[in-house]
């Protein structure tokens, strides 16, 4: 290159004089200075537009509305507890057993022989019968002092009902009624007698019918408070009065197998035969 030329020149004219300038080299040093141009343009747009980008973004944020939660306390009201199950009470104590009463077998007095006597048959003295409860078997237990002991139970006998005192009793219904000594025939046979005394009177009378005779029979078989109850005054309820009165004892009635003292109606009957 010229000496006159150099002041001219570039620093890449005077690197590569006498050089191939059209190898690849040469061209990218001539051109770096305009790519390194275009590359700081394009990178401070970039860099301009990120920046106009987050400032806008920053102003949008600004401008949304808040958000704001309403968060109420929530009450609750007529909340029932509920409330747990008792268990039921438990059952009240079994009543303690009444104690056992003193008790003395009553044995009636029989003539035996010493060796024949069992030893439950002994008769009780009488120091032990003052405060024990006589039963139909001996127990052991505390003086009766006003307790109501319960019935014992004797498996081995058989203790019999208590017998009413009906001795003055009057017994309108019995078991076997009081009868005429000797039957119904012997009775008919003692009336039809009495009547045949007064048959005459009775024809005159012209009364005909059935006299029911009412009266009691005791235990002894006498005859008391005799009365008639139809045909009253008539000749034929007068004979009849009169016959059983002066008439023999007759057989008393029983109830439970013994003898009572009882009502007894006879009917007597009296027909006039026809002439």
């Amino acid at each position: 290159m010229d000496v006159s030329k150099i002041p001219g020149a570039s620093l890449l004219d005077i690197i590569f004089e006498g050089r191939n300038k059209s190898y690849g080299a040469y061209e990218l040093r001539s051109k770096y200075n305009k790519r390194l141009t275009t590359a700081l343009i394009i990178t401070a747009s970039l860099a301009l537009v990120i920046v106009v980008a987050s400032l806008l973004g920053e102003k949008l944020e600004g401008t949304k509305k808040a958000v704001v939660i309403d968060a109420k306390d929530v009450e609750l009201t007529n909340v029932q507890e509920e409330k747990p199950v008792e268990p039921p009470p438990p059952p009240p104590p079994k009543p303690p057993d009444p104690p056992k009463i003193e008790m003395a077998k009553f044995t009636p007095p029989k003539v035996v022989k010493d060796e024949e006597v069992k030893p439950e048959e002994e008769m009780k003295e009488i120091e032990e019968l003052k405060e024990a409860t006589i039963s139909t078997v001996n127990q052991e237990g505390v003086k009766d002092l006003g307790i109501v002991a319960p019935p014992v139970e004797d498996k081995g006998g058989v203790v019999a009902a208590p017998v009413e005192d009906d001795n003055d009793k009057v017994f309108q219904k019995v078991e076997i009624e009081a009868k005429f000594p000797g039957g119904d025939k012997a009775w008919s046979k003692y009336i039809s007698r009495e009547i045949n005394r007064y048959i005459d009177e009775l024809q005159d009378a012209g009364k005909a019918g059935t006299c029911v005779v009412q009266f009691i029979v005791d235990r002894e078989g006498n005859i008391s408070e005799v009365e008639a109850l139809t045909m009253k005054g008539t000749k034929l309820a007068e004979i009849c009065v009169n016959a059983i009165k002066r008439g023999p004892k007759w057989t008393p009635a029983e109830q439970n197998g013994r003898k009572v003292k009882a009502y007894r109606k006879q009917p007597v009957t009296f027909q006039i035969a026809e002439q």
